[in-house]
């Protein structure tokens, strides 16, 4: 209970069974000082309540202060990740060091000779006669070795016949590496003809933005052969497939090996900002 002013808490206090004992002055400098104390309303409500509600400002403050530090530190791990971009980094010291380029083994064509036709011999069986019938009585009968000589067709002659030389014509097939295959070269591919890749509608209208690593194998022309997609955009908008169909119409300078143009797999980045497509 609160008291409004100082005659109440006199009067409350002189009612108590030691108040006559005590003299009037102290009963009313305890009553001022009680009245001080109290005497405003709510005060008491306040002072009981101070270490609960500085505690929950204080919890507020440094769970305020948590969010802020953790939400500045995940927005820099997101950034760092978007940074990395994955690097193909081809170290050639010497093409001493290299050595001998592999080799590339195909299977030897069968050759096959027409054989001529030949009219097989005609070995019939003797039929018995009568002994005044017969006129010669030396018959030669021909042996294994001469009539497998009469039926093999006679190569030699052939090959005599043709000049001495057989001429075998293997198909030159360019050999393709694998995708993940590292060819070493003494200049590699370089891009001559950079294709823009159409910005994706959709994408453009919701003003979204991407980035494409693309792969592509380079032929011995120049000419883009085979074209994959080595890091996605991460999103379905269609910058993976607007970077792929661009990436067929680039141009390149081919690798050079041996003094011979060879195919190689080459990686680029295509990227889709929004002020190149204005």
């Amino acid at each position: 209970m609160l008291w409004a002013n100082g005659k109440t808490v006199t009067t409350a206090l002189s009612r108590l069974p030691w108040a006559p004992l005590a003299k009037k002055e102290e009963v009313s400098s305890m009553a001022r000082a009680l009245t001080g104390m109290y005497g405003g309303y709510g005060a008491f409500e306040m002072k009981s309540k101070y270490q609960r509600n500085m505690f929950m400002g204080t919890m507020l403050v440094v769970l305020l202060v948590a969010v802020i530090v953790g939400a500045t530190f995940l927005y820099k791990v997101m950034q760092s990740s978007d940074d990395d971009i994955p690097m193909q980094v081809t170290i050639i010291k010497t093409v001493a060091d290299l050595g001998p380029p592999p080799t590339i083994s195909k299977p030897k064509p069968q050759v096959q000779v027409a054989q001529p036709n030949r009219a097989a011999p005609k070995v019939g069986i003797p039929k018995p006669v009568a002994d005044d019938e017969v006129v010669d009585d030396d018959v030669v009968i021909a042996s294994k070795d001469e009539l497998a000589q009469i039926v093999a067709p006679d190569i030699n002659q052939e090959i005599e016949d043709a000049g001495g030389e057989i001429v075998v014509d293997i198909p030159d097939e360019e050999y393709m590496p694998a995708i993940d295959e590292f060819v070493p070269v003494e200049i590699p591919a370089e891009m001559i003809y950079e294709h823009t890749p159409e910005y994706p509608r959709l994408a453009k209208q919701a003003g979204m933005e991407a980035v494409v690593w693309v792969k592509a194998l380079v032929n011995k022309d120049g000419t883009v052969k085979k074209a994959v997609i080595f890091k996605s955009s991460g999103s379905k908008a269609g910058f993976d497939e607007a970077a792929v169909a661009a990436a067929y119409k680039c141009k390149y300078k081919p690798a050079i090996q041996n003094g011979r143009p060879v195919a190689i797999w080459v990686a680029y980045q295509v990227e889709f900002t929004l002020t190149d497509a204005n």
